[in-house]
């Protein structure tokens, strides 16, 4: 196994915050045997701030971004866009909200990004974290929405997104899609890939990658990765098994 690639939230910390010291010291320790690369549904410099800038290579917004972090520094080596129709999305999550009965929420009804993706937050782009994680812990509120937000973006690919929002990517953008381009430019076969995600159900944005068949170790409780990979670590010496 040559690459390890990994989700962020969820999987190496909680919704949103920061990069425990446990991890981010585990994580240095594979980077002395595996390539490491996030490929996350934020943008690059969110990953980047959120991981403190650990050094590691980012693909952002489901691909569209390509950036390395080095010396505490985020490069964007690739950043891909694509027109967005922000009158038209913001319509259309208003026409949502009133259909699913969350027409109360803090802050602006849609998120953008400069690539062309965006963000439908159940609850406003403003909602605390703590009303966030409270909402819909298990995705099931969100999952049994997904047909209908689907069907009113079918310009994108959607998914079931952070702890209370719906992710839109503009099609063929999607993790999977990601790998699979970073692998072929890097001449990396599949058969030297592992995945680290959350959520490979249905909606979830580790899904593609899943289905595909990419090797996915998946986890529940992002406090427990050491363990959950130790396996990928050589045994201390004289060790025996």
């Amino acid at each position: 196994m040559k690459l390890i690639a990994f989700d962020l939230d969820g999987t190496l910390t909680q919704h949103k915050t920061p990069l425990e010291e446990g991890n981010r010291a585990f994580l240095s320790l594979l980077s002395r045997h595996y390539r490491l690369l996030m490929v996350g549904a934020g943008d690059s410099e969110r990953i980047a701030s959120q991981m403190d800038y650990f050094p590691i290579e980012i693909l952002g917004n489901y691909g569209m971004q390509y950036a390395v972090v080095e010396g505490g520094k985020r490069t964007v080596l690739r950043e891909e866009t694509v027109y967005c129709d922000r009158e038209k999305i913001k319509q259309t999550t208003d026409d949502l909200r009133r259909r699913f009965g969350f027409t109360v929420y803090r802050g602006d009804s849609a998120l953008f990004f400069s690539t062309g993706c965006a963000a439908f937050p159940l609850l406003g782009t403003d909602a605390t974290l703590e009303e966030k994680l409270a909402f819909d812990p298990d995705k099931s509120r969100r999952r049994a929405l997904l047909p209908e937000v689907r069907a009113a973006f079918p310009d994108y690919e959607v998914f079931v997104g952070g702890a209370s929002s719906f992710d839109l990517a503009p099609r063929p953008y999607n993790k999977y899609y990601a790998l699979v381009r970073f692998c072929c430019e890097n001449g990396i076969p599949f058969s030297d890939v592992l995945y680290v995600g959350d959520d490979p159900g249905e909606g979830g944005n580790d899904e593609p990658v899943y289905r595909a068949g990419v090797p996915f170790v998946q986890i529940d409780d992002y406090r427990k990765l050491p363990e959950k990979l130790a396996f990928l670590l050589p045994a201390p010496a004289g060790a025996t098994t």
